[in-house]
């Protein structure tokens, strides 16, 4: 899959159903990695699938960090997800959308190597 935006900006916005970075607006939910910003299928972290992943997972050694939005309130990624991340060295750190965009810009800002995966909230 191609990304549809190159490189890692800081994220300008979220809601209404999407993300603003760059300026640039994206509907539906993203996954943001190191080698680019993907759309993500997923509405809901019960909706994330093994496939869906596959940008974060082809990165990996990439990141250190990867932030998990769950949308407008804190959800927990289904434990097969976390066993899927977790069995290639990937440790994701779920917290609601809003929370997981500044964080991520933080450690944009500080030059950490970070990741996304962010639930669009309305």
């Amino acid at each position: 899959m191609k990304p549809r935006f190159e490189g890692q900006p800081l994220i300008d916005g979220y809601g209404e159903g999407g993300f603003r970075l760059n300026g640039q607006r994206f509907e539906g939910s993203i996954l943001v990695t190191p080698r680019g910003l993907y759309p993500w299928p997923a509405a809901s972290l019960r909706e994330v699938t093994p496939a869906s992943l596959k940008p974060l997972v082809d990165c990996a050694g990439d990141f250190d960090f990867l932030l998990v939005g769950s949308g407008a309130g804190f959800a927990l990624l289904p434990k097969p997800i976390v066993g899927f991340l977790t069995e290639r060295r990937i440790v994701p750190d779920v917290m609601g959308t809003g929370p997981a965009c500044r964080t991520y810009n933080v450690l944009r800002a500080e030059d950490r190597r970070v990741a996304a995966a962010l639930i669009a909230v309305t």
